[in-house]
């Protein structure tokens, strides 16, 4: 504000009359007549501020003043800066342009209305406050209003216009009511004059030293004043970046030389080095490290010197004046960062090396991508090639851009690395397809390529955001017929003109480039052109130009307190991480105490404060400031304790630390604030949510721990709810492995090979999540504040209010600050929305914002959709624009960057709190609810056209929809999201249907949403026949497991459903059974196909379901299938079991039901009375019999199967806890349906003999069925069970093996093996057990029977328990015996083994004998009296068990080597084969070395635990 506004009263509504017409004249600078007619009203403060456009026009005063005088009172309203203020990046001439020079700008612009604004008083002032409305309200309809506004935002590209003279004004006042409008034009046109002065600077020759000597002590003299001007550290990175720099030998100056030389040593260094370029690398480099008027200083005096042209032949024409500005202004949108434009796109043609040197401007724009048509781009002294010195570029050709958008940007990376797109030949490259060729070859095989590419430029690339196209002009287009020229014309077609600039440093070049562009195209390009400026000007400018985000040069920490510097071509490379330097935010602002920082700082503050995201520069201000306060939740002491212990004392090579938190609780704030605070100690980066594959993310993880440095660092990544967040498991095992594989870091570095991955996690129940996850890696916050944290907000509140004008207005800040207090949010929505029109598209856009925020947190709309859906695109910011039209919610509003795709702008609410508020009032207040609002966020087809931002949005939607939470204290989901969960309980089913109907015309490649609707049909609507006509629609989109699983469970539901209502029935119809047989056969299949889906061609691999919430990933191996059949089959057995003849309840019914299951009798025997309902349910049962006789073994099969899985691997998916219950819950079924006997036959069975001995067999079956111990996986599950139990099985399997029949049974043989060592080991003194002698007999008679290439690796298990060497006994079999256990293993078991590591149940002692094996229950025992199960199982899984005391005093520690990365066991000669447990015990480089390990026994094969080296 002004100083004479800051004398007027802070309160408005205490102004006199008097106070507004001063504000008036000295504020607003309307004619103080005007302001005389305020006073004549009698208009004071308090009534000025109810006055409208309208008021004031009824005053008298004519349109212009009225419109700016009403837009200054909308801001004086909103307290906000001025209107000229926010207009800043227009011309600051055409603030001052009269009326009639106004008049005549729209004359010169042939408008029709330049009278009717001449005759409304439009002063240049007002016509920048004049908005569509304003134009409207004097007649002037849409059209022209949008063109006039078009050609004023055209302005501030342009240099100012100069105006007629102030003689031509009197005449045009004096006549343009009478005078014929053509005229005037015409005289205004003759008497323009040209501005542009003739300045051209001429070289004194005289000054120019000729002796070789005198040069070299010049240069040296000059170089050395220079550099005593830099700072200390200035001079130090000045050093620092000469090094890079080669002379003509292409040899550069050794560090060692340049290390601690003062400023003389260092300018005689490089005058030696470099001889007549030692004064144009010292500006170079001067220009690198940001010295930039220095650097103009040293090239004014190499002008003087005559060591550079001051101007080229071509300097007799006519000069633009301050072309500079110019450049700046056309780069940077009016500012004076780079950051106005989110990318750019290069034309470039030929260049010659001496421009080369003076385009290093290029590295520091955000190029998206650069078509060059020079052939000898890539080689030496070549364009690309010197830009890849620096930066990072792809080199691509046309062609390569053609497909969908995603997949060429994923497949080009493009946004991430700069595309250098040869567009006619390329020289470094040997081949024809690959020679330049002549303009006529060229239209005809390249042309139609460079089209596509330009149109895919701006049609995809560039539809979204702001861009940029730079023609440089490096040598002369003399013709059209040109392929340069040709692109040119291409980016015409598909954007506007002014969004293409020419930069070129010939005039005549760009004379002729300009002719050629009036005479084909009619466009004047002078205003959005440079060409007079050399190229050494041109690249001094733009390097001076921000974004002032950044340090100049990035330093990370290093081995020994040291440092290295992050080069820009490194941080290019690593496109997956984001990276927080030592010197982060350092640097950026010469003077920290002036204005500009200052101003700078409370942008910043206010902006995080409001709900912004938390930015690096948020903690440097808190660091440079130490008595201000930066809030820390208390969590914040605990989550670093963990991370420094992680780092401390864990053995893994990568951790992964859980954060989980409620949203909007300030968890991602602290968990950054953690990474700023520890960016001394570890390599802190943030991971983006990156489409990379895990292996690519994990070897950029690597290269930055052992970036510019022998020894590797350690590395602490920051993962802030990533949408992949089921692959996170997939990662920290590709990190671990490429840790391993590094050939540079090793055990020796153990302590800094380290990653740490702090994973933010967004929770609804996070305290319960915390419970259940290990506690020593997770932490929680919950939105509830501590009294000491509610004490630090109030003392921040003080703090803001002394350096903050009204912080009560930083909404997210207050919410925490109020402990979340509902009242308080619900107050603040009301308020909000009380003048609420729904009828309006910013109330539409409001309520949109209101249900994605709520229930899709921190999503946003692209401003670039705003724009459209407001159908407006103004000359200002579009932030400032949609801001504007939003004006009345704009106070809970905030513009969040999002740097996906390039980066671009999103509006979202502050606060997911306040967005719950606000559909809360539009509901109860607005009787609009949150199904209306859905529907018509589908209606918009704006919203689901292609695009990246519209795709996001489309996700964002698409989410909201499907994404089902956690249930709160249970493992299981929600059937369906929190929003159709509202909708149902608010207006039922119907509703819901016509949304996913809606959503699906929509998401029509898409088979998620008929997938959830589906789902809801048959949970909710019970409506089985239209639930599964949406499931098969959702089948043929996407025929994934997850799909076809849904089906089966639509026709398990439908099952349920039929036997639920015959239960209520008195009287049961037959024709019953025969529709459910047929529903569980379909149902079965259908559960069938899903499981071999997901086993076949690894699908397993990638498919995972749409509607996977964030907080309950499915990981591993899927077995919904095989759970689904059982689930099915059982439905089937009790069908059956309620059947007259079949009744359960019923001891000799229930016995015909087992043995018509199993197989031994027909339905036709079994015993029933002869009556019609009985007979058709024989039929029935009949024409079913082959299915119904196959479920029994089918389902003896599934429980086998899935005995084997939760047996022999390590649990690692919350989805095994409820499956293994599920399975066990049907197994106990079983039990009770085939495995119990009436009591009946026991009398038969006294009675009878000869009969006796086969009932005995069937009973000792039974038994083992029973109990789970028929199987070799089942009896393993014995070893932390009690050995009574044992021993039954044990004498079971001793009478089957003594009868005659099953003597032949080789399985049943190994299963008593294994029974008898199980004993062992639960009791060594058992008298049921056989000798160990015997036992090996028994095995050698098993292995020599099922040879080396049996289906199961049991048999070759158990070989390695009994058989496997001591020192003092070898046994050259073993190996044989490990090679078959891996071979069966692998080809019968290799599905169970995906994403799980299998178990060791067995580990090798120190005894021998049975006595050396060591049960893994044994040794857990000695544990599980001093901590919980789930800490125990913890150091397991990361090895630190094994420095326990009580593990290394009971097993044995095995010799052996390592060769070529194979882990042998070693007993004198014989070197047996051993898989390591975890690879990140293992060396790289593939050396030879003695090791040790304990050993365990897996199923598929023998495993070395905690390997260590010798030396």
């Amino acid at each position: 504000m002004s100083g004479s506004q800051c004398e007027l009263p802070a309160q408005v509504e205490k102004w006199t009359t008097k106070d507004v017409a001063r504000w008036l004249t000295s504020e607003v600078q309307v004619d103080p007549t005007f302001a005389d007619k305020f006073e004549k009203e009698d208009v004071c403060g308090e009534f000025l501020l109810t006055f409208e456009k309208k008021e004031i026009l009824e005053m008298g005063i004519k349109h212009g003043p009225a419109v700016k005088i009403a837009r200054y009172l909308e801001r004086l309203k909103k307290k906000e800066e001025t209107c000229s203020g926010s207009e800043s990046r227009m011309p600051c001439l055409v603030e001052r342009w009269t009326k009639e020079e106004v008049y005549q700008w729209l004359v010169k612009n042939n408008n029709q209305f330049a009278e009717q604004l001449l005759q409304e008083d439009v002063s240049g002032d007002c016509l920048l406050c004049f908005g569509k409305k304003d134009f409207k309200d004097i007649g002037i309809k849409t059209g022209p209003a949008v063109h006039i506004l078009k050609k004023l935002s055209e302005l501030k590209d342009q240099m100012e216009p100069n105006m007629i003279s102030d003689q031509q004004k009197v005449v045009v006042a004096k006549t343009h009511k009478k005078a014929d409008s053509k005229k005037v034009i015409q005289n205004a046109r003759q008497n323009i004059s040209d501005p542009r002065p003739n300045s051209q600077i001429k070289l004194s020759k005289s000054k120019q030293v000729k002796d070789p000597v005198q040069q070299v002590a010049l240069h040296r003299s000059t170089i050395q004043n220079i550099l005593e001007e830099l700072a200390k550290d200035d001079f130090k990175k000045f050093q620092y970046f000469l090094q890079d720099k080669k002379n003509e030998k292409n040899v550069r100056i050794p560090w060692g030389k340049l290390e601690n030389k003062d400023t003389m040593d260092t300018a005689k260094l490089l005058s030696d080095h470099h001889g007549d370029q030692a004064l144009t690398v010292t500006r170079d480099v001067l220009v690198e490290i940001n010295q930039y008027d220095l650097a103009s200083r040293l090239e004014n005096i190499m002008v003087q010197l005559g060591q550079l042209k001051c101007c080229s032949e071509e300097s007799e024409l006519k000069r633009e004046f301050n072309q500079g500005e110019k450049l700046k202004n056309l780069l940077t949108c009016g500012g004076n960062s780079l950051e106005s434009y989110e990318r750019f796109v290069v034309v470039a043609n030929k260049s010659s090396p001496e421009q080369v040197q003076h385009l290093q401007f290029l590295t520091k724009l955000q190029l998206l991508c650069v078509l060059d048509f020079d052939p000898n781009s890539n080689r030496p002294h070549g364009l690309c090639h010197t830009y890849k010195e620096t930066r990072v570029a792809n080199l691509h050709s046309p062609s390569q851009y053609q497909g969908p958008m995603n997949s060429v940007v994923s497949s080009l990376n493009l946004y991430d690395q700069t595309s250098w797109v040869f567009c006619n030949g390329r020289h470094d490259l040997e081949s024809d397809a690959n020679k330049e060729l002549d303009y006529t070859t060229w239209l005809k095989k390249s042309c139609k390529d460079v089209e596509q590419l330009v149109a895919f430029i701006c049609n995809q690339l560039l539809c979204y955001g702001r861009g940029l196209i730079v023609f440089l002009l490096l040598s002369p287009v003399d013709t059209d017929n040109d392929p340069f020229f040709e692109t040119y014309r291409s980016f015409l077609k598909h954007t506007e003109e002014q969004s293409i600039i020419t930069i070129c440093e010939s005039a005549s070049s760009y004379a002729k480039w300009k002719e050629l562009i009036v005479e084909k195209f009619h466009i004047d390009i002078d205003p959005i052109s440079v060409y007079e400026l050399t190229l050494s000007q041109v690249n001094g400018t733009v390097m001076g130009l921000g974004p002032f985000s950044q340090s100049p040069a990035k330093l990370l920490p290093s081995s020994d307190s040291s440092s290295v510097v992050l080069k820009q071509k490194d941080e290019d490379l690593l496109t997956a991480l984001d990276i927080l330097s030592l010197n982060q935010c350092e640097n950026v602002f010469e003077d920290e105490s002036g204005p500009k920082f200052l101003k700078f700082r409370m942008q910043e503050e206010e902006e995080f404060y409001r709900g912004g995201k938390v930015k690096w520069w948020n903690f440097y201000f808190c660091d440079k400031d130490s008595k201000k306060i930066f809030v820390k939740r208390d969590k914040y002491r605990n989550v670093m304790d963990m991370i420094r212990s992680q780092h401390k004392y864990s053995r893994n090579a990568c951790v992964l630390l859980n954060f989980f938190h409620h949203p909007g609780c300030g968890a991602s704030t602290l968990a950054m604030h953690i990474l700023w605070d520890l960016r001394n100690d570890f390599r802190c980066a943030v991971l983006k949510d990156t489409p990379l594959p895990k292996e690519e993310v994990a070897d950029q993880i690597i290269h930055l721990m052992k970036l510019e440095s022998g020894t590797p660092s350690p590395v602490l990544l920051l993962m802030d709810d990533l949408k992949e967040t089921d692959s996170l498991y997939d990662l920290v095992n590709c990190i671990r492995k490429a840790v391993e594989d590094s050939a540079n870091v090793n055990v020796d570095h153990s302590l800094n090979c380290k990653v740490i991955i702090l994973n933010c996690v967004r929770s609804h129940s996070p305290k319960e999540q915390y419970k259940r996850d290990n506690s020593t890696q997770c932490q929680y916050i919950t939105a509830s504040l501590s009294a000491q944290e509610k004490e630090e907000f109030e003392k921040k509140l003080e703090e803001l209010q002394e350096t903050h004008e009204k912080p009560e207005n930083f909404y997210t800040f207050m919410i925490m600050k109020s402990n979340f207090d509902q009242k308080y949010i619900k107050d603040l929505a009301r308020n909000t929305l009380k003048n609420f029109a729904i009828d309006t598209d910013d109330a539409k856009l409001f309520a949109f914002l209101a249900l994605l925020n709520t229930y899709v947190p921190e999503s946003g709309i692209a401003l670039s959709l705003c724009e459209d859906f407001f159908g407006v695109k103004m000359a200002r910011h579009p932030e400032d624009c949609v801001l504007d039209t939003m004006k009345i919610y704009s106070n809970v509003l905030i513009v969040d960057r999002v740097e996906e795709c390039g980066g671009y702008k999103t509006l979202r609410i502050l606060h997911h709190t306040i967005a719950d508020a606000c559909l809360e009032e539009l509901e109860g207040g607005y009787s609009l609810m949150a199904s209306d609002i859905t529907l018509q966020m589908l209606h918009y087809d704006l919203f689901f056209s292609k695009g990246v931002v519209k795709d996001r949005l489309m996700a964002s939607i698409e989410r909201m929809l499907i994404r089902r939470r956690r249930k709160k204290d249970s493992d299981d989901r929600e059937p369906f999201s929190p929003l159709i969960d509202k909708i149902h309980q608010q207006q039922g089913g119907q509703t819901v249907q016509e949304i996913f109907v809606k959503a699906s015309s929509r998401y029509s490649e898409r088979a998620s949403i008929p997938q959830a609707l589906a789902r809801y049909l048959y949970i909710n609507e019970r409506d089985f026949p239209e639930a599964l006509k949406w499931a098969e629609k959702a089948k043929n989109i996407a025929a994934n497991p997850y799909i076809v699983d849904t089906i089966g469970q639509v026709y398990k539901s439908n099952l349920r459903s039929n036997m639920d209502k015959e239960k209520q029935e008195t009287s049961h119809n037959p024709e019953d059974l025969h529709t459910n047989i047929c529903l569980a056969i379909n149902g079965i299949r259908a559960f069938q196909r899903a499981q071999e889906q997901s086993d076949r061609d690894d699908n397993f691999q990638v498919e995972k379901p749409d509607d996977e919430s964030d907080d309950f990933p499915r990981k591993s191996y899927n077995i919904f299938g095989h759970v689904g059949v059982l689930e099915m089959s059982f439905l089937v057995f009790e069908i059956l079991a309620k059947l007259p003849f079949f009744e359960e309840r019923h001891p000799m019914k229930k016995k015909y039901l087992q043995s018509f299951l199993n197989g031994s009798i027909p339905i036709s025997s079994v015993h029933k009375d002869d009556n019609q309902v009985n007979n058709r349910y024989a039929e029935i049962i009949k024409d079913h019999e082959q299915f119904l006789v196959h479920l029994k073994p089918e389902v003896k099969k599934k429980f086998d199967f899935l005995n084997c899985y939760f047996t022999y691997t390590k649990g690692n998916s919350e989805f095994d806890k409820v499956n293994n219950k599920t399975v066990c819950d049907h197994f106990k079924k079983y039990v009770n349906l085939f495995c119990t006997e009436p009591k009946e036959l026991k009398k038969v069975k006294d009675d009878n003999p000869k009969l006796n001995l086969e009932l005995l067999i069937e009973e000792r079956k039974k038994y083992l069925e029973k109990t789970q111990a028929d199987t070799f996986s089942g009896i393993l599950q014995y070893l932390d069970r009690s050995a009574e139990e044992m021993e039954k099985i044990v004498n079971c399997y001793l009478f089957l093996q003594q009868t005659v029949k099953q003597k032949q049974n080789i399985q049943m043989k190994i299963n008593y093996i294994l029974a008898n060592v199980v004993l062992y080991l639960l009791n060594p003194k058992s008298k049921h057990l056989q000798s160990y002698q015997k036992l090996c007999d028994l095995l050698l008679e098993a292995l020599q029977a099922v040879g080396h290439h049996h289906t199961c690796p049991d048999p070759y298990y158990l070989a390695l328990l009994m058989f496997w060497p001591t020192r003092s006994e070898e046994n050259s079999e073993i190996r044989t015996y490990v090679s078959a256990i891996r071979s069966s293993s692998r080809k019968h078991m290799s599905k169970l083994f995906y994403k799980r590591s299998t178990v060791a149940h067995l580990y090798l002692g120190r005894e021998n004998g049975l006595k050396r094996l060591v049960s893994k229950p044994s040794l857990d025992k000695n544990f599980l009296t001093k901590m919980k199960r789930d800490f125990l199982a913890q150091l397991w899984w990361n090895g630190d068990i094994f420095k326990e005391k009580d593990i290394s005093s009971r097993l044995v520690r095995v010799g052996g080597t390592i060769e070529q990365g194979v882990v042998f066991a070693t007993y004198s000669r014989l070197k047996i084969p051993v898989h390591p447990a975890r690879w990140s015990g293992i060396r790289s480089g593939c050396s030879t070395e003695k090791i040790s390990f304990y050993l365990g026994f897996a199923i598929n094969g023998p495993l070395a635990y905690d390997i260590q080296y010798e030396n």
